[in-house]
């Protein structure tokens, strides 16, 4: 190389209001080892959705995104929908919920869960 740095895609960026609100999950749930896991399944009325759930194991093949004192776990058939993606949180009139910003999805549908590439 000629001393150019590679250019690595970042793999997922985490706002600073899901960062507060994991952090004090991890605070209520009272372990600091829970990471949250961002995963695509297929369905949705777009083809495929996003899901969320706290895991305190991580797989071989997971990818663990570290951001400070919290972390989020996505495997590998997911990370290729996700990369690039920021992870959020939002609270409104229909509640409060984590949710994927993905500049991969080409249609997404109205209530944000599910997307197509």
């Amino acid at each position: 190389m000629s001393g150019a740095e590679s250019f690595v895609p970042t793999p997922l960026l985490l706002s600073d209001s899901a960062r507060r609100r994991l952090q004090s999950l991890i605070e209520e749930e009272g372990n600091r080892q829970l990471k949250l896991r961002v995963y695509v399944t297929g369905g949705g009325c777009s083809g495929f959705q996003y899901g969320f759930d706290f895991a305190d194991e991580v797989a071989e093949d997971d990818t663990v995104i570290e951001f400070g004192d919290v972390a989020l776990v996505v495997d590998p058939l997911s990370y290729q929908y996700l990369v690039g993606s920021t992870v959020d949180f939002e609270e409104g009139l229909a509640g409060a919920r984590f949710l994927v910003q993905n500049p991969n999805a080409t249609t997404t549908c109205g209530c944000g869960a599910s997307f197509m590439v």
